[in-house]
Parts: C-alpha cells; structure tokens; sequence
C-alpha cells in the first residue's frame, strides 16, 4: 500500500482520494482553502449541476478537447456512477431538462457534505490551510511535497488536482501547470472557456440585459462557418453572453485570439423561411400603413431592438409605414434573418466557467492518468487539456479522472 498526497481539495481531488482510500492506501488531501469543494459551491449558481445524465456516447458529443483520452476514466467511472456515489452517501438526486442533475435539495453543500462522508469512511487525512510550493521529483520518481511554509512531507504518490486558471477566488491560481512545466511536461496554450464574449458595435450595450430565447447564432471565419446553434443568449453592457455564446466561445476561443476578431450573426426569426417571415412583413405592413414604422416594429422585436433597427437602417423614427420600398423591406428582412455584430475576444478568467488547455494529454496514460515520464505522478481534472460544454459534463470529467487516477495507484 503507498502513502498518496493529493494536492487540491476540489471535484477532482476529493474523488482521487476516495478512490485512492477505498483502495487501502494512506492518503492526505492538501487544501489551501478554509473548506474543501469552494468551486462546487458556485456551480449551478450554488445548485450544483454535479453531473448529466445523459447517455455515453452523447456525452462525448459534449466534450469539446480530447474527448478520445477520456474513454477510460468515463467507462470506469460515469455519471450513473456519479449519481449513485453521491445517493449511496446520503444525498437524494434528481434529473432536470437537458439531463443535469443535481441534488434534491437544490444546495451545492450537500454534493460536498457526500464527498466528505466518503473521505471519513475510507480514513482520507484532510489538511485544510496547507498550500503546497514544489512537488519534489528526485531521478524521475516523486518522493514528496514542500509546503509554502518550508515543510516537506514524504510520499509515494502525487496526484495533481490544483484546477485551471477560472475562478482565481477558489484557489485555481496555475500552480499544477508551474510543476508540470518544471517536470518537463508539456503545457498546452490556455484561454478562459465557456466565457462571455466582448463585442465591437455601440450598439450591444444599449440592449443591455435583453435575453432572447429560440435564436440561432452563427459565427463566422471570414466566409468559413465557426459556429451554428440554437438557444438563447444575452446583450451585456460589453457584449453577448448566455448559454450560445457560452458554448460559442469554447469553439472559437482558438481562432478568436489568433484572428483577434470574428463576424456573428443572429437569426431572429428561425422558426420562420426567409418566405414566411417576407409575407409576415407585408402583412403587418398593410394593416398598419398610417403607423410609424417603430410602432410596427414593435410586434416583431423586443423593445429595445426596436431603436437599434431604426438606426442600422438609418431611418427616420417618425416615418409611416406607406412610405417604406420594397428594398428597405428587404433590408429589414435582412436584418431579421442575420442581425450583426463583431466579435473582439474573449472576457477574463474571472467570468469563465472552465480553462480551455493545460497538462497536454500526450504525456498522461488515459487508462491510469499516471505520467508517462515521471513515477508516481498524476494530473487529474481541470489541469489537464480537457474541457467540455456547460450541462455537468466538467465536472463529471473531475470526478472521473479523479476517481481513475486513486483507483490506478
């Protein structure tokens, strides 16, 4: 039996030293923070969208990078799995539409109070407060960690779960990519994911806090499509956000910062052919010939598009409907179907819900997320170049890297 360090006291790590402890080693559980799980308590706007379950293979549909080096870790340990770990240590689940769950309860403390549960039945050793400097590595074998405070603690095995670069305030600071770099791993490129999006035009900000719903977004590479889904979204006073832009910002994240700008459109109307919306259009325009054009235009928008229409088209508020042409009826139809706007980049770190890159996945073995080059070493979770869509589908990722990683000491 070894003696386990698991460094991070987030999804990933806790579930690494369940797994590792459920296998009879001695494991010590090293947090920084007051408590364990501080990120799982915002998730799901404090709900906790613990995982979805939804079947396996569309599970990896929803994963955005390296879904094919995740085959062990979710056939091992998967959301059916999830759910019934978290049942079987007192917490009752439920399903919500698009397949997340979450606890009955509606608060993320309880998915925490299961872990914790199963930390003490399987004797895991937690030290809260204890903030790891260096991991030491002596001829390719890990013998041990240095505390902040100078202190070393031997081991036989380090599992790495110290998270991304989103939520600074959780503890998710860098520091697992530091040693992987300082091990001689490969760190991928990283950007904030599942991010708002800032956007150029004057006239974003004006609609701020309007949500449209049953909208489709498409993002364009110069005449190369991007993106194409959807849902609803969000105006900001900086931009777009919502849960397309979200998911938009995961796939673009790459060319976007390359590029440093991407065109998007939104089609208002996609229930409609360009057909139908046409007839549509002349119809309310022959009910109402003696009204000012915002006050018909009221019936196909939100409100406050309404002036953001009247000005793209460069059009006088007060002017009737019977004085509209055929070609500015068009340019309305236009509008409707690919309402624009100019993408500038991603927001920071600190409004992200995931980090896109890290611990290259070409230097971890998926079947024991153990490194390949270094004895004694594993990365789990948000630390490694494994990201997914919103929905439960990272933090499943955590706890099925995590509980691989325990189970393969």
């Amino acid at each position: 039996m070894a003696n386990v360090i698991v460094i991070g006291g987030g999804a990933a790590g806790m579930m690494a030293s369940y797994a590792a402890g459920m296998c009879g080693h001695t494991v010590t559980l090293l947090e920084k923070n007051e408590k364990l799980g501080k990120k799982i308590y915002i998730t799901g706007k404090g709900r906790c969208n613990f995982t979805n379950a939804c079947d396996i293979e569309d599970f990896f549909k929803n994963i955005v990078s390296n879904p094919k080096f995740l085959y062990s870790s979710l056939y091992t340990f998967g959301p059916e799995s999830m759910i019934d770990f978290i049942e079987m240590n007192g917490t009752p689940t439920k399903v919500e539409r698009g397949n997340r769950a979450f606890p009955v309860s509606d608060h993320a403390s309880d998915i925490t109070k299961a872990l914790e549960k199963a930390l003490k039945d399987y004797g895991v050793k937690i030290k809260l407060h204890t903030e790891v400097q260096d991991i030491i590595i002596e001829d390719g074998n890990v013998s041990g960690v240095i505390l902040k405070d100078g202190t070393k603690m031997t081991c036989d095995h380090v599992v790495v779960a110290t998270g991304g670069l989103s939520y600074r305030t959780t503890g998710s600071t860098g520091d697992g990519l530091k040693w992987a770099k300082k091990a001689g791993l490969n760190v991928t490129e990283t950007r904030p994911a599942l991010v708002p999006l800032n956007t150029k035009e004057a006239y974003i900000p004006t609609m701020q806090g309007l949500a449209l719903k049953n909208v489709n977004l498409t993002i364009y590479d110069d005449k190369k499509k991007l993106y194409d889904s959807f849902g609803e979204m969000l105006f900001t006073h900086f931009g777009v956000s919502g849960p397309l832009v979200l998911s938009a910002s995961s796939i673009i994240g790459k060319t976007l910062q390359k590029k440093g700008s991407l065109r998007a459109v939104v089609d208002l109307k996609p229930a409609l052919s360009r057909e139908e919306l046409e007839n549509r259009i002349l119809r309310d325009f022959n009910e109402n010939m003696n009204k000012h054009l915002s006050s018909v235009l009221r019936g196909l928008l939100p409100s406050s598009m309404v002036p953001v229409f009247i000005e793209i088209m460069d059009f006088d508020d007060s002017r009737q409907i019977n004085s509209v042409t055929k070609e500015e009826r068009g340019q309305l139809l236009d509008l409707l179907k690919a309402f624009p706007f100019t993408i500038l980049g991603l927001r920071d770190y600190n409004e992200a819900i995931v980090t896109q890159g890290g611990v290259s996945v070409k230097d971890i073995d998926p079947s024991t997320l153990k490194c390949k080059n270094i004895n004694g070493l594993s990365f789990v979770g948000e630390v490694l170049d494994l990201d997914a869509f919103t929905g439960g589908f990272n933090l499943q990722i955590a706890w099925s890297t995590g509980y691989l990683a325990g189970l393969s000491i």
